[in-house]
């Protein structure tokens, strides 16, 4: 499976097969210039959508006709098991900016999960629900969503083998978001790829927790 990553919270994800899964596209240009990221070319099968905020759920800019994935509950799609966990992009129960879904996704028998704008610690039934997680993908940046200590809670709550930052202050995201950086200091097992794509295995999965940081690529 290899994991590439376009920018603030979309990645592409393109399973052994080839069946290509795109997360969370967002709208170039969106919010007044504040979502700088290029246009995703890239042509997915599959698109799954946490919520439905400009800079997470662009579908229409998209090249080609993928299917959407984005209620909460299981579902199906191109040989793929997908389920949706509900859940909050705030900490008051949705009142401020309302909900957001978990997609928990299993690709070439790896267990993929992109928590969308998750805004809240996780209680205990949502973290059975969301089950075993081989690679996590969540915000870092705060602000919107869970900061760097509730990053930090996450990990622990899902223990992933590879945990890849998402939704940060780049040069090309306008937003008041902390940088990358402040989620790493002082964290060990650090994987700089120094690139936008990482290969993963399952008989190369690392344990315990390796953070993999990967460069936008639009």
């Amino acid at each position: 499976m290899k994991v590439k990553f376009l920018g603030h919270s979309a990645f592409l994800i393109t399973a052994d097969d080839g069946t290509k899964i795109i997360t969370d596209p967002y709208e170039p240009g969106g919010y007044d210039g504040a979502i700088g990221y290029g246009s995703i070319k890239d042509e997915a099968d599959i698109v799954t959508l946490s919520h439905d905020h400009a800079d997470h759920a662009d579908v229409e800019s998209l090249p080609g006709s993928p299917q959407v994935v984005t209620s909460p509950g299981p579902k199906s799609v191109e040989g793929i098991e997908f389920n949706g966990i509900a859940t909050y992009h705030d900490d008051q129960n949705g009142a401020e900016r309302g909900e957001n879904t978990i997609i928990k996704m299993e690709v070439s028998g790896i267990k993929v999960c992109h928590v969308g704008d998750l805004g809240h610690d996780l209680s205990q039934e949502q973290v059975n629900e969301i089950g075993e997680v081989d690679v996590l993908m969540a915000p870092v940046g705060g602000v919107f969503t869970i900061d760097t200590q509730g990053a930090d809670r996450l990990c622990q709550a899902l223990n992933p083998k590879v945990f890849i930052p998402m939704h940060f202050k780049t040069e090309k995201c306008g937003f008041p978001l902390a940088e990358v950086d402040d989620f790493l200091g002082g964290k060990e097992r650090v994987e700089r790829s120094g690139s936008s794509e990482v290969e993963l295995s399952t008989a190369l999965l690392p344990e315990p927790t390796r953070i993999v940081v990967l460069e936008p690529s639009c």
